[in-house]
């Protein structure tokens, strides 16, 4: 569509989950549960940004130039060595605020997209991707956030990005579980080491093909074994209140594991479709028994990714 004619364009990204037990950084799965960032022109040039929220913790997110999803609407235009237009942007929040199923994520893809499509699409997907990445500081959750499924993101020998989809069996059913507390990226990458044994390195690459593999098939054995990981999830847990009774009633529920849903404090059960609502009620009642508050919810996989809707 020219751009002269594209006024208000609404832009829907899925939330994510990201690492999935061995793939830290590296691997994400769109979930479908959405953020929408919608974005009109205005001419209103002593007013450039207008920016108005909406939904789960909409007091919380700052409705002034530094918001993430406008910073990354300008991040583009930047890139463009273009000046960002006057707009009217408004925010709808569906998924959870620092509670590690991508939050971020969507206001960066939502405000890259608009952008892009705002300026008549000089932008193709994998640019587009790229900026996405670059603003994140890695891909496991912007990734699938723009394109939907499961995603293994690496580099190739010029330090390019490079993306491939990862085939989800449709027996494997993602179960989250989100407490009413919060846990930064910041504060959960700030217990991680700076090195690993040789050994760990081992046992976390065999178990990530081992995942690749598993989440392909569908097979209960490779699943319960693959989900193991020890670069990321062992310094973490102490971070999530009950992480582990949390983990061991959902094994015996039903799941084939339980892990960290990006840098927590939700978790990710997956299952098969027999056991889902068994691990879903489950999974609702540990924390609650605590006296803290959670949301349990089964999630389909999101394959189609970040849609952009012309308004008008």
């Amino acid at each position: 569509m020219n751009k002269t004619t594209l006024k208000t364009v609404c832009v829907t990204v899925p939330a994510t989950t990201a690492n999935i037990g061995p793939g830290f950084d590296c691997l994400g799965l769109a979930l479908k549960l959405y953020n929408r960032v919608s974005v009109t022109l205005t001419n209103n040039h002593a007013s450039p940004v207008v920016i108005q929220v909406q939904g789960l913790g909409a007091d919380q997110i700052d409705t002034t130039a530094t918001n993430l999803a406008y910073q990354s609407f300008s991040r583009l235009y930047a890139h463009l060595n273009q000046t960002p237009p006057p707009i009217q942007m408004s925010i709808e929040v569906n998924v959870p605020l620092a509670r590690g199923l991508g939050s971020s994520a969507t206001a960066i893809v939502g405000g890259l997209l608009a952008a892009n499509a705002l300026a008549g699409s000089p932008l193709a997907e994998m640019e587009v991707m790229n900026l996405a990445i670059a603003i994140e500081g890695h891909p496991d959750n912007v990734v699938p956030a723009l394109l939907g499924g499961c995603c293994l993101t690496t580099t190739t020998p010029e330090q390019q990005w490079l993306t491939c989809d990862v085939p989800w069996n449709s027996n494997i059913v993602p179960v989250v579980a989100i407490p009413n507390f919060k846990l930064s990226t910041a504060t959960a990458r700030k217990v991680l080491p700076d090195h690993y044994s040789r050994i760990d390195a081992i046992f976390n690459t065999a178990h990530l093909g081992l995942l690749i593999r598993a989440l392909e098939t569908g097979r209960a054995d490779w699943l319960k074994a693959a989900l193991q990981d020890r670069i990321h999830q062992p310094y973490r847990q102490s971070l999530i209140h009950h992480y582990d009774a949390v983990k061991q009633r959902a094994i015996a529920a039903g799941a084939y594991g339980l892990v960290i849903s990006g840098a927590g404090p939700t978790v990710l059960a997956l299952t098969s479709t027999d056991s889902v609502e068994t691990v879903q009620q489950t999974l609702g009642s540990v924390w609650q028994t605590q006296g803290i508050e959670a949301q349990s919810m089964a999630l389909e996989v999101d394959h189609q990714g970040a849609t952009i809707q012309v308004i008008r």
